[in-house]
């Protein structure tokens, strides 16, 4: 039986190379892969999915109005994909989210959603909420902080100190957030060579 995964980390864990990885095994066996990408801004026309090691894969671009099942539905028209990737998940709507859930449901196609759990503020994003509420299996990619335990929160920095207001989606901005265990989310320290590193992001 299909399900759908949800698999989650906080940042620079290596969650779109292991959906790139993923899709490659596919592939390599002849089978066909099904990619998505949500875009956040009108002037985002292509799905692109990027790995900081600097791999990438074209995606099919899903944007708020996007019925996932229909696009599903309309490709397998020609060929049924074998799975569906879902990158950055954590940006999906609730919708999205139940249409996805058909796809396993109704066409026993497996889908995998890989994204963030928490955002800057330690509160749920919209995707990720649902996901936890739907998902067959929720799965953790790890990472550390910098001291060396597991990374848990997601903080964004600014001018070299956590910020902890303003909008939850900052576009274009993912140079501006380390992932960190609790301990230091909740007393602010970030690590010197990563305040060293981010203002010379900054300056450029």
């Amino acid at each position: 039986m299909a399900q759908l995964y949800y698999r989650y980390s906080t940042m620079n864990a290596g969650k779109s190379l292991e959906l790139i990885k993923v899709a490659h095994n596919y592939e390599e066996r002849g089978k066909k892969v099904l990619c998505l990408a949500p875009v956040l801004n009108e002037s985002d026309k292509s799905g692109i999915i990027n790995s900081r090691i600097g791999l990438k894969r074209d995606a099919i671009s899903v944007k708020d109005d996007t019925n996932i099942l229909k696009l599903f539905m309309r490709i397998s028209e020609k060929e049924k994909p074998d799975c569906v990737l879902v990158d950055e998940c954590q940006f999906l709507k609730k919708h999205h989210i139940l249409e996805l859930a058909e796809i396993v449901d109704t066409f026993d196609i497996p889908v995998l959603a890989y994204g963030l759990k928490n955002d800057f503020k330690n509160e749920l994003f919209e995707g990720s909420y649902y996901l936890l509420i739907y998902a067959d299996k929720i799965e953790e990619i790890k990472t550390i902080c910098w001291c060396g335990r597991k990374a848990t929160m997601v903080a964004r920095i600014i001018d070299g100190k956590i910020k902890r207001s303003g909008e939850q989606v900052l576009v274009g901005g993912n140079e501006m957030y380390v992932s960190l265990c609790r301990k230091h989310y909740m007393d602010g320290r970030i690590g010197h060579g990563l305040i060293k590193e981010i203002k010379n992001k900054e300056i450029k």
